[in-house]
């Protein structure tokens, strides 16, 4: 026969266990607000805006095609922007002690749907030096692609700068608690149940009717030293198989 769990007996198993789930949620949770506060270095963002859109006379009219070719033309940018080419000048102008793949990944190029407007956003533990690189990543770009694809259509909208009290972008403290909980109590709760399945022992009457599948005869209590007081120890003689009460 299949044997199947009760509910009571799924909560009184958290119940016995509730000591292990709370100081394992507990510790999962402290040691992630410690390490978010005290130990990860704390990442600052700064971003600028750059218009693709041709330079044209006053009787020029715009026309829908030339739009959407500088809209396309926004992902040959995106590559450009973040070439050896752009990220060399910008490292040696602004003395970065850093590698250009480091630089790289600090830097990424993001555009909105059908617009001729893209963002070059930089992240960086100094949250000035992460304006700065935004800054200078746009004004190289401008710069330089005149030479690269002899064009003229780029226009820095608006610069980055750094705000009063600028907030990091990252870590999260209060964000990667709430996982490390919600992770915690989930450890918990499983290694609750796993060591309850692996705890084999005997220790109640119900314990004897249901894996032994015999009657209780009685239960064996305890003598204390203190006072003579009885105290009903936790096991009990099961009756044995043929074995009838008045024998």
């Amino acid at each position: 026969m299949e044997e199947t769990i009760s509910l009571r007996e799924l909560f009184d198993t958290l119940r016995k266990r509730l000591w292990l789930i709370v100081l394992i949620t507990a510790l999962a949770t402290v040691v992630s607000g410690v390490v978010s506060y005290f130990l990860l270095t704390p990442i600052y963002q700064s971003s600028t805006q750059i218009l693709v859109n041709q330079a044209k006379s006053e009787q020029q009219l715009y026309n829908f095609n030339e739009i959407q070719t500088n809209v396309q033309l926004i992902n040959t940018y995106s590559v450009i922007i973040k070439s050896p080419t752009i990220l060399e000048k910008v490292k040696d102008e602004l003395h970065l002690d850093r590698t250009l793949d480091e630089l790289n990944e600090q830097i990424q190029v993001s555009s909105e749907k059908d617009s001729q407007v893209f963002s070059v956003t930089v992240q960086d533990p100094d949250p000035a030096m992460a304006a700065k690189i935004a800054n200078k990543t746009a004004e190289v770009f401008k710069n330089e692609i005149v030479k690269i694809m002899n064009i003229d259509n780029v226009t820095i909208l608006s610069k980055a700068e750094v705000k009063e009290h600028q907030a990091p972008v990252k870590p999260k403290p209060l964000l990667n608690m709430a996982i490390a909980f919600v992770v915690g109590l989930m450890t918990g709760v499983g290694l609750a149940f796993l060591l309850e399945y692996l705890d084999n022992t005997i220790k109640t009457e119900e314990d004897v009717e249901k894996h032994l599948g015999l009657p209780v005869l009685g239960a064996v209590s305890l003598i204390t030293a203190e006072g003579g007081q009885k105290a009903r120890r936790e096991s009990a003689i099961p009756q044995t198989r043929g074995e009838t009460i008045g024998s």
